[in-house]
């Protein structure tokens, strides 16, 4: 069985995650080949496009989320993605489980005694108008129904049992706007894909590909960190004909597709910004094979990491009109060139300007 050692699946990860040479994509393919990207923050996902996709323009984005060619929406790991209005479609319904658990595991006391079928049903007659509405917005024309709740627990799982999705002008280029939410199905004219009968999982198997495609080589763990969801490991037994199977230098078994890239270790790695929370991170259980042990946690507090020699090697922030880089350890001469490079390329695109301040190197 071929083994992996850590600077071979770092390649294998940033050659998956467009990190590795910029694609020649559009814009909606490459969401779609991501399989989303995370995008809580709505300005971040224009800076992960800008580090994978070659001469990205924000407007091409901007334009696609008010074509309804892309939408934000509250889904993997409920955290909000910014996925393909297909994709939408297909998922949503594969996670209505997730989202409710997740809700519960926060709010639990708080909706005991809550039918929350009956609470889903109220939830799309009040939408049923068309109405744009926030989550507390929506929770208050409820809150007579159900008082003791709260607003903020009444709209959290509000917002996981009826599916929705955040309008525009909200994750438009350097627009800073509200949440506004609207039912998935109207605002795409199409409705959402049934779940499917019991059995074979169909969406789950197709789940796994397209993470494979975009995370892998990958193990179940690291599926269930990205996805949020369980039970995938069925789908991964159904489709296991159809993948090949590697190991990490610790012995772990890692899935992958058969024809997918896997770069040798030694091949170059440029510098990459990447923006908060940014899935090339988040999308593993085992996040060993980007970042080390010490920062793992750096993306889960919202930091801006860059990648130098393909692992995450310093940190950004952006003020005024200049991009400030804080390595982590200490940077080469070349490296700290490339990194200058890099960085006022993207002050260009987030300020109109080009300079860039790499702080003294960590000891």
């Amino acid at each position: 069985m071929t083994v992996l050692d850590i600077r071979a699946l770092n390649r294998a990860t940033l050659a998956r995650q467009l990190l590795l040479d910029r694609a020649d994509l559009p814009v909606l393919d490459a969401v779609a080949h991501l399989c989303g990207l995370q995008a809580q923050e709505p300005q971040e996902p224009f800076v992960g496009l800008w580090s994978r996709v070659r001469g990205f323009d924000p407007a091409a984005l901007s334009d696609l989320l008010t074509g309804r060619r892309v939408v934000r929406m509250h889904l993997m790991r409920r955290t909000v993605h910014l996925v393909t209005a297909d994709d939408a479609l297909a998922w949503r319904a594969r996670h209505d489980g997730m989202l409710r658990q997740r809700v519960l595991g926060v709010y639990r006391r708080e909706l005991a005694g809550v039918d929350l079928d009956e609470l889903a049903t109220a939830g799309r007659a009040v939408l049923a108008d068309g109405e744009p509405r926030s989550m507390t917005g929506l929770a208050r024309e409820l809150a007579d129904r159900w008082p003791a709740p709260g607003p903020r627990a009444l709209g959290e799982m509000l917002l996981a049992l009826v599916a929705v999705v955040q309008l525009p002008p909200r994750g438009l280029w350097r627009t800073t706007a509200g949440v506004r939410n609207v039912p998935l199905s109207s605002w795409l004219g199409r409705e959402i894909d049934p779940p499917a009968p019991p059995g074979r999982d169909p969406v789950g198997e197709a789940l796994m590909r397209r993470y494979l495609a975009a995370f892998g080589p990958a193990s179940t763990a690291d599926l269930r960190a990205w996805s949020g969801l369980a039970g995938l490991p069925a789908a991964v037994t159904a489709i296991r004909d159809e993948l090949v199977v590697l190991r990490d230098e610790r012995g772990r078994r890692l899935w992958d597709l058969p024809d997918a890239p896997r770069p040798d270790a030694d091949t170059p790695a440029p510098v990459r910004f990447l923006p908060a929370f940014d899935n090339a991170l988040l999308g593993y259980d085992d996040r060993s094979r980007i970042v080390d042990d010490a920062h793992r946690n750096l993306s889960v507090a919202g930091e801006r990491v860059v990648l130098v020699d393909g692992r995450v090697a310093a940190t950004w922030s952006v003020a005024a009109d200049t991009v400030t880089v804080a390595p982590l350890r200490r940077l080469s001469r070349a490296e700290r060139a490339a990194v200058t490079e890099e960085g006022a390329a993207l002050a260009s695109l987030l300020c109109d300007s080009d300079r860039v301040r790499v702080a003294t190197d960590a000891p």
